[in-house]
C-alpha cells in the first residue's frame, strides 16, 4: 500500500466570500463548479470575482483563490 503525503488542512481549502457570506471551498475550485452549487440554472446567471464580471466562457478556467469575493446573480422574470 502506498501512503499518500499528508496535505495540510490550510492547503485543502480556501476561504472565499460568496454573495457576502464566508465559505470554505476545496483548493482548485473553479467558478463554474461554485456556481453549479448555488443554482441549477445555466442561463440568466452572471458572476463576478473581486468586482470584475467573468464571462461564462471563462468560468471553468477561473480558479478561486484565498480571499476572493464572488458575486453570483440570477435574472428574475416578472413584472
Amino acid at each position: 500500500m502506498t501512503q499518500q503525503p499528508a496535505v495540510p488542512e490550510s492547503a485543502a481549502t480556501v476561504s472565499v466570500s460568496v454573495n457576502g457570506e464566508g465559505r470554505a471551498v476545496p483548493a482548485g475550485t473553479d467558478l463554474d463548479a461554485l456556481v453549479a452549487t448555488l443554482t441549477p440554472a445555466r442561463s440568466g446567471v452572471a458572476a463576478a470575482v473581486n468586482e470584475s464580471v467573468v464571462p461564462r466562457g471563462q468560468w471553468a478556467t477561473t480558479t478561486l483563490g484565498e480571499g476572493d469575493r464572488v458575486e453570483v446573480l440570477t435574472a428574475v422574470q416578472g413584472g
